[in-house]
């Protein structure tokens, strides 16, 4: 292909996944003539090609996008001037289709068009390559952010040593349901009782049985510990003098994992996505700065687990308490502006589900995982669902 026109869209997707699939000599947008002059529009679409290796040449041609006889005339001159375009009307405004159709019908210019729904390119008129061509592309969750002007960052946890732990995940989230309803307090617990002394973290812990929290006393249940002992998460476990303990973290991720109130529900997920064998990338605590460039003072958010099918991207909030109407807002939010039309969103709660969250969940077009799926063994066909295009 020696020229590839693509109508601009404010959907990231459609405007880079042509040019990765059929990687043509030269590609020119047809966009606003904002767009034309902005070099952090033109940027963010050339960066995201140069990673999946484009190399050919990328032009944007500014027209009035709500005006067919101009973009006609935009159409017409890049036609004149570059040799074998092809149209790809994938996206754009209805009035730019309308001129698309114009040009192809006066000039008989190849026209082609992607269905997300089928994940299919088709020949809209006389583009034999694209009549019924399955899309290959297999997006990693950093592309999802990358083609979209955003960047990210390192969150929490260390998606890279993930794997090791693989065998720890589902006894780890048994052991959570069984004192689901003391585990706030365990937490609360393990962050005072083994906080950091002169600035030092030490994965040995010599403390009282009860130590002040926020609220008043909290007791250590001396039996979970027994049980996190059981699960291989700590070592070394006594209890001198009947009111004191003694243990040791068996690392510096479990140390955290026990430190953090929703890690066993996002390890859990994050298995259960990777137990379905149906998505691509799969990771956790994502942090998107939506700029970009990773400078102090962006915009970020942290995605509990992110994960990719194909072109599509999966959001996924993990809670272990009430889903508030503000998280499932943030996740449609995020959704929206880094996935577009084309992506997914749940949110999986330890909690279950009040019917007015769920009436608010389905407005936004985000599932609902509840207590009722995980305790039922019901969240791996919820989440290979999700794998779906809606």
């Amino acid at each position: 292909m020696q020229t590839l026109i693509e109508l601009y869209d404010e959907r990231p997707l459609e405007n880079v996944l042509s040019p990765q699939v059929f990687m043509p000599e030269r590609v020119v947008y047809l966009c606003p003539h904002a767009v034309s002059k902005d070099e952090h529009a033109k940027k963010v679409i050339r960066r995201y090609l140069k990673t999946k290796g484009f190399e050919g040449e990328i032009r944007f041609f500014g027209a009035d996008m709500y005006d067919t006889a101009d973009m006609l005339k935009a159409l017409t001159e890049i036609t004149d001037n570059c040799p074998g375009a092809v149209l790809d009307i994938t996206g754009g405004t209805d009035q730019a289709l309308f001129a698309s159709g114009v040009l192809s019908a006066r000039y008989g210019t190849p026209a082609f068009t992607y269905s997300r729904k089928h994940n299919r390119f088709y020949s809209v008129h006389e583009a034999p390559f694209g009549r019924e061509m399955d899309c290959t592309i297999s997006l990693s969750v950093e592309d999802c952010f990358v083609m979209a002007g955003g960047a990210v960052k390192r969150g929490r946890v260390d998606n890279a040593v993930l794997g090791r732990y693989m065998k720890y995940y589902d006894p780890f989230f048994e052991l959570f349901l069984k004192y689901r309803r003391e585990w706030t307090a365990l937490i609360g617990w393990m962050q005072r009782a083994s906080a950091p002394s002169g600035g030092k973290i030490s994965l040995t812990v010599d403390s009282p049985a009860s130590v002040k929290g926020d609220r008043g006393m909290i007791r250590i249940d001396f039996d979970v510990l027994c049980a996190l002992q059981d699960l291989g998460f700590l070592t070394d476990l006594s209890f001198p003098g009947g009111d004191s303990v003694r243990f040791t973290f068996k690392d510096e991720q479990i140390r955290f994992w026990l430190r953090d109130v929703g890690s066993v529900l996002e390890t859990y997920v994050y298995k259960g996505c990777l137990d379905t064998g149906l998505f691509d990338d799969v990771c956790t605590s994502v942090v998107v700065d939506w700029e970009g460039d990773l400078r102090q003072g962006n915009i970020t958010n942290e995605l509990d687990v992110m994960a990719s099918k194909g072109i599509m991207p999966v959001f996924i909030s993990c809670k272990t308490g009430e889903i508030r109407t503000e998280a499932l807002n943030e996740l449609a939010i995020l959704r929206d502006r880094f996935g577009g039309r084309i992506a997914r969103a749940a949110v999986v709660s330890s909690s279950k589900c009040q019917l007015i969250t769920r009436h608010r969940a389905h407005e936004l077009d985000i599932d609902v995982i509840d207590l009722e799926d995980l305790k039922n063994g019901r969240l791996g066909a919820r989440l290979a669902s999700l794998s779906r295009p809606l």
